[in-house]
């Protein structure tokens, strides 16, 4: 009998940055994925001559309780995508946040903290793709100055 095959926790959250970066390329943006596994920022994405940070946090299933993520570790100017992957032939569920939401959602422990799947179902956070464009028209800390 074959053993089911379970994906690691590494190729959980390569799935999810994949799925992502399939879904801003396929609402127009330019897409490049950093590499490694301690990055603070998984995805540039880029309209014109803008790019916004974007990190990435996904799970296998709603089985899961959440995104493991310290409050600490949330920073300014990300934009932050929670992907539920589900299961095979279910497409992904998206949460998009702002950092500033992210923290409030974040319930932190001693020597944890997650962000409950729960907190984010509500049309402020479901496939708000928008944010990215948001995200997108605030003034740039590297633009060039005059």
């Amino acid at each position: 009998m074959a053993e089911k095959n379970t994906p690691d926790r590494n190729s959980t959250h390569l799935a999810g940055e994949y799925f992502v970066a399939a879904e801003l390329y396929r609402r127009g943006y330019s897409v490049a994925m950093t590499l490694g596994n301690a990055k603070a920022i998984d995805l540039f994405a880029e309209s014109g001559e803008r790019t916004v940070n974007i990190q990435v946090k996904a799970i296998r299933d709603k089985k899961s309780v959440g995104w493991p993520l310290m409050r600490g570790k949330v920073k300014d100017g990300i934009v932050y995508v929670f992907v539920c992957l589900n299961a095979p032939g279910v497409p992904p569920n998206y949460y998009v946040c702002t950092a500033e939401e992210v923290r409030t959602k974040v319930k932190q422990y001693a020597t944890r903290g997650i962000v409950d799947i729960t907190s984010l179902k509500s049309e402020d956070y479901i496939e708000r793709w928008d944010k990215i464009e948001a995200a997108l028209a605030l003034p740039s800390e590297t633009a060039s100055k005059s």
